[in-house]
């Protein structure tokens, strides 16, 4: 775990800038998950306007679709600022600084891809099967993906917590 929650000693033999190093590496690799991810969402979405059926699509359809778009390209640039970060503050002495950046980072793309699949989900469903379908879809999944995300994590801390020895 990174960032201000993160125990000082997990038991862990190793110095505070190996556990740097070894958090940077371990945020590098949810991220590179978190690109997969993304890359197909957007891939998925790129391809729509060449299909025949993307004429029919109605005015809030297709404000759903480029809020997609946004949403996939803002995403992609979230993943990729840590990457950028780590160019400019390489050899600085900043790797604490650079782990909770990017750890915050990390967070935000991650409520970027949720709101990607929600409005990819929606979009999906009102064209298919209409527009109760599509918001009923997209809200059942915001509300999934909230437990999910938030409320399971907060669960386990807290469990995590009274478990732990004093």
């Amino acid at each position: 775990m990174t960032g201000p929650a993160a125990p000082q000693d997990d038991g862990r033999d190793e110095s505070r800038a190996e556990r740097m190093d070894r958090n940077w590496v371990e945020l590098l690799q949810e991220l590179r998950v978190l690109q997969t991810g993304v890359q197909i969402l957007a891939g998925f979405l790129l391809t729509l306007p060449f299909q025949a059926r993307f004429e029919t699509l109605d005015g809030y359809q297709t404000g759903l679709y480029l809020a997609n778009v946004i949403v996939a390209a803002l995403t992609t640039a979230s993943i990729l600022l840590p990457v950028s970060l780590h160019r400019r503050l390489f050899r600085q002495g900043l790797k604490a600084t650079l782990v909770a950046g990017a750890d915050t980072i990390a967070k935000v793309s991650l409520g970027g891809v949720m709101l990607l699949s929600v409005g990819t989900t929606s979009l999906i469903f009102d064209v298919t099967l209409g527009r109760t379908a599509g918001v009923m879809a997209g809200v059942g999944l915001l509300a999934v993906l909230v437990l999910l995300m938030v409320f399971v994590p907060a669960a386990l801390r807290r469990k995590g917590l009274e478990e732990k020895p004093q």
